[in-house]
């Protein structure tokens, strides 16, 4: 079931993981989240992976949860089965850097997922939204927290209050999307973008993404701090040694991710 939901692929250091559920527009289940979490669990452990690319169907990234799923779900059933943790939040747990590869829809659910990665390369044809209002609720996997930290409060509060669906080139505008390519581009500029991110130390990355998400939780003043004992941290890296000493002998660094 695993290897029918995820198709996986290495390319040097940058993994690539495809959602494969095609007959059902990609949506998110219980079995899908499942797989997609293994897999990711096992690259962030993995030493020979810096990055990881997340992919979908070329009409569709993901659309959705399963609304199918939901729909005679009560209120004591969700809160018993503590539904859309676990699994569901596996990207914002890796500790490497994860790029998203959209083309088509990423809606709903599949939107709230393209945020909890570091960066999204969108096709021509990608459309972004949280368009929960329509279906009676509101989002439930990140999207009224990401949202408003990607592309600010009032412009996340217009897009959920109407529940719209923006082109690529608007959620590019408004801070979401890294960069816009032809769609028939996506994956392999996404995998580019993916191998120059993994030339560099491994262990820079991790401590780079950390400091990134966990201070936009902080005041500046532990921010700051927490930045400095990261930085301080780097000093224990042979590759930070490499790193100086190329840069004083005018050579490229030969990185050990170590």
């Amino acid at each position: 079931m695993e290897e029918m939901l995820v198709v996986a692929e290495r390319i040097g250091r940058v993994a690539h993981l495809q959602l494969n559920r095609p007959k059902k527009a990609n949506v998110l289940n219980v079995e899908l989240m499942a797989a997609l979490s293994a897999h990711l669990a096992h690259l962030d452990g993995d030493d020979e992976v810096s990055v990881i690319v997340i992919s979908g169907h070329p009409k569709f990234f993901a659309a959705g949860a399963d609304v199918a799923a939901m729909v005679e779900r009560s209120a004591s059933d969700v809160i018993r089965e503590r539904f859309l943790t676990g699994a569901w939040e596996c990207v914002g747990r890796v500790r490497k850097p994860v790029v998203a590869a959209v083309t088509g829809y990423a809606t709903g659910g599949g939107c709230e997922l393209a945020q909890a990665c570091d960066a999204i390369i969108a096709g021509e044809s990608a459309r972004f939204g949280q368009p929960e209002l329509a279906l009676g609720t509101i989002p439930g996997l990140g999207g009224t927290q990401r949202l408003p930290r990607w592309i600010g409060r009032m412009r996340a509060m217009d897009w959920c209050l109407r529940a719209r669906v923006v082109t690529a080139r608007e959620a590019h505008d408004a801070g979401l999307v890294t960069q816009v390519v032809a769609d028939a581009d996506v994956v392999t500029h996404a995998i580019a973008y993916a191998q120059e991110i993994a030339a560099y130390s491994l262990p820079a990355l991790i401590l780079l993404k950390e400091a990134i998400n966990r201070t936009a939780e902080m005041p500046l003043s532990a921010g700051l701090d927490l930045e400095k004992r990261l930085f301080y941290a780097t000093f224990a890296f042979e590759d930070r040694r490499e790193g100086m000493a190329a840069f004083l002998a005018k050579r490229p660094p030969v990185f050990r991710h170590a």
